[in-house]
């Protein structure tokens, strides 16, 4: 199970990135959030934050 942001529901509000325990998460050059693969452990705390459901399995 990973991850993955749809880039155009992301609305850059960063809310996942704060929630993250991990610190995986962190905007692009397009304000867009980008999940690390590497560092996440696929807790789900960024998609139950995210405010438009841009994050999901």
């Amino acid at each position: 199970m990973a991850y993955k942001v749809n880039k155009d529901e992301c609305i850059g509000c960063g809310a996942c990135a704060e929630q993250c325990p991990m610190s995986a998460i962190a905007l692009d050059d397009e304000g867009k959030a980008g999940i690390d693969a590497d560092t996440c452990v696929d807790c789900g705390a960024c998609a139950g934050t995210c405010p438009v459901s841009a994050i999901a399995e």
